[in-house]
């Protein structure tokens, strides 16, 4: 029950913040040099009447107070309730409508929801790349600390906090696609779509190439969460093994695989919860530039093309979105804090 209320006031708490984000994005997008449809518009002539014309499609012809009430969907809400001067505002934000994409013509919220999925599971992915090597060698080198194993877990650890994925990823398409043909570089296959949509025999074959095309994406991204996380539990672990209630329960002689299962390793992951919640930021970042290295085409890439556009709607809908998942991530991080230190209360102390 502790933990429910812990996480119901967890998600209270992220109102203000998720409502501060919307605020600020929308005020700096507004505060960039430009007009969108002038941008738009840049490469034929238009009359008056056309601009006029987009710009009421688009809700820009209204006051700036107006457009930030229809993009967080108060305006909405005053028209529901017969407010004069709101009648036929659209939904907004609080609606989950971001509006329509000045390039692509669609809904902000439909493109999105097709651009979602890919990052996903690009992002799920190296997450689980990460975790499976990093936990693992990061418990070997404490284990067998300043032996030749620590010093190799410790050299890749250097490797991937100092190089940057893109250029990871690079190097894997040169070595792996281009001079051995093993594996593709771009072209992404989806297991959600139907088999024959890429000419496979069946959804077997499907996962096959799914698997195959995620191999080097997973890598280029995972690879630096993987030496954050290796570096953290090396050093939380030594500290783990090293603490009072270890030496006494070796003393009382316990086993050393009891004391590591049962011990000293749940203890240990403690920050390295606490890094993973943080690393998803990084991680959205890095997908970016990594779907644009690997042609997928999930919301980084999606962003970068908005930007390229000056498709306004469409860059203030994923800059607000990617600002939300930072925050859910932030949540989600804290409430498994919570489930592995019981001592953790909100608003008590243990």
């Amino acid at each position: 029950m502790g933990l429910l209320r812990y996480t119901i006031n967890r998600f209270l708490q992220s109102i203000p913040v998720m409502f501060g984000i919307a605020v600020i994005t929308f005020l700096l997008m507004n505060a960039m040099p430009g007009d969108p449809v002038d941008i738009m518009l840049a490469e034929q002539e238009a009359s008056p009447e056309l601009i006029a014309a987009i710009e009421a499609r688009y809700g820009l012809d209204e006051p700036l107070h107006i457009q930030f009430l229809n993009y967080i969907g108060f305006s909405w809400f005053l028209a529901q309730f017969g407010v004069p001067g709101f009648a036929g505002s659209p939904p907004g934000l609080l609606q989950g409508d971001l509006g329509l994409s000045m390039y692509y013509e669609r809904p902000v919220t439909d493109l999105m929801i097709t651009r979602l999925p890919p990052t996903l599971l690009l992002m799920l992915s190296a997450f689980a790349f990460a975790l499976v090597t990093a936990i693992p060698l990061g418990v070997l080198a404490a284990k067998r600390r300043n032996e030749p194993s620590d010093h190799v877990s410790r050299i890749i650890a250097l490797f991937g906090v100092s190089t940057p994925s893109f250029w990871i990823g690079i190097m894997l398409i040169i070595l792996f696609s281009v001079q051995l043909g093993w594996l593709p570089s771009g072209r992404m296959v989806y297991p959600w779509r139907d088999p024959v949509h890429y000419g496979y025999s069946g959804h077997l074959e499907l996962y096959y190439q799914t698997l195959r095309h995620l191999i080097l994406p997973t890598i280029a991204l995972g690879t630096l969460q993987m030496a954050t996380i290796m570096r953290v539990e090396r050093s939380s672990m030594i500290e783990s093994l090293g603490a009072e209630y270890v030496k006494l329960a070796r003393a009382y002689g316990v086993s050393e695989r009891t004391i590591m299962r049962k011990h000293a390793f749940r203890v240990a992951q403690l920050p390295v919860v606490t890094l993973v919640g943080l690393n998803l930021t990084s991680a959205i970042g890095g997908a970016v530039l990594i779907e644009t290295v690997f042609s997928i085409n999930g919301m980084g890439r999606l962003l970068i093309q908005a930007i390229q556009t000056y498709d306004y709607q469409l860059v203030l809908g994923t800059t607000v979105v990617i600002g939300f998942v930072f925050v859910i991530g932030v949540i989600i991080t804290d409430i498994s804090y919570a489930y592995i230190d019981p001592r953790v209360k909100y608003g008590e102390e243990s």
